[in-house]
């Protein structure tokens, strides 16, 4: 196996797709010549040509458009949305337009589109860049929403992603692109959508998190443990759909659970994975299920970012209060 960074390995993914079907375009802002504003999508171009891998106009809607349009006749489009809060450019060709093409043409058409996008805090980025927008788009049926924590998950996710027949939304958290590598095949696979990942074995408390707060909760994790408190750690990877068993069988082993997320609290990831808890496993429960999120505010400025942002200090405390309920 290869050690790679999550860009790196998304990198390679698309490669492998490009290599593997003649149909897979990969487009956006400056993914062209320049490989990406983090260069996921460098020597692509070099190496597939300039009418499969190319730059786009500065207009997210018509990205969003030539994505929609390529999917209907037979293409498998790549599109990127150079920062996920750029994505509002282009919420009628996602949500009015994607989403609904299979159910509005009764099954004729498909909409086999992968959007890509940057987001996420902890690398003061301007103002829009940052975003948690997943919860709006977990609302959104028609559409799968991925958020790779790592670099083995990053290829093989994305890979399923181009893959898939329908719509997905494939976030990377801008914190996790460089920050660490890990071991990735250099060989294809693929890593299921929809399927949660155990990415800690413990006995007394379950937190659920995904994207940068999987490396947060560990770093709570390995606190807790010099605590003698056992921290079972899942790892959504694909927060619409959620894989709600592998939720629950872990919440009927450990009793206790806190949920993570980056994201501002109301109508966030963290809010449908408690309401799946309560209706389903609420009698194992020995405390109310815990929430740790960023507040209820806009995303701030950078200045404010590391006070804003939830830390392992802050799931360190939640679970103490979980398990002295």
């Amino acid at each position: 196996m290869a050690q790679m960074t999550m860009i790196q390995a998304i990198t390679d993914a698309l490669r492998t797709e490009l290599k593997n079907d003649e149909n897979v375009l990969v487009f956006g802002e400056d993914v062209g010549k320049n490989g990406g504003v983090f260069r996921a999508t460098e020597g692509l171009q070099d190496e597939f040509g300039e009418d499969r891998v190319f730059d786009t106009p500065l207009a997210e809607s018509g990205i969003g458009g030539l994505a929609l349009g390529l999917a209907m006749q037979d293409y498998r489009p790549v599109m990127e949305i150079q920062f996920f809060g750029f994505v509002f450019e282009a919420m009628d060709s996602v949500a009015s337009q994607m989403a609904r093409l299979r159910y509005r043409s009764g099954g004729q058409y498909h909409a086999p589109v992968t959007i890509r996008a940057p987001f996420g805090g902890g690398v003061k980025t301007p103002e829009l860049h940052a975003d948690n927008l997943e919860g709006l788009f977990a609302q959104t049926a028609g559409l799968k929403v991925v958020i790779p924590s790592n670099p083995y998950d990053a290829k093989g996710l994305l890979i399923s992603a181009i893959r898939d027949n329908d719509p997905v939304i494939f976030l990377e958290h801008m914190k996790l692109y460089r920050s660490f590598r890990g071991e990735v095949p250099e060989e294809e696979y693929t890593v299921e959508l929809g399927k949660a990942n155990v990415v800690r074995e413990g006995s007394d408390v379950t937190i659920v998190t995904y994207g940068a707060m999987v490396q947060t909760s560990s770093k709570a994790a390995e606190l807790l443990e010099k605590e003698d408190i056992s921290v079972e750690i899942i790892d959504l990877r694909t927060v619409s759909p959620i894989d709600v068993d592998t939720i629950i069988k872990s919440v009927e082993k450990t009793n206790r659970v806190v949920v993570v997320q980056e994201a501002q609290k109301q109508a966030g990831i963290a809010a449908n994975v408690i309401a799946e808890i309560n209706e389903r496993a609420i009698l194992h429960l020995e405390a109310p299920v815990g929430r740790v999120t960023a507040p209820d505010t806009v995303f701030p400025f950078a200045s404010a970012e590391n006070v804003w942002l939830p830390d392992e200090k802050d799931v360190v405390a939640k679970v103490k209060d979980i398990l002295n309920f």
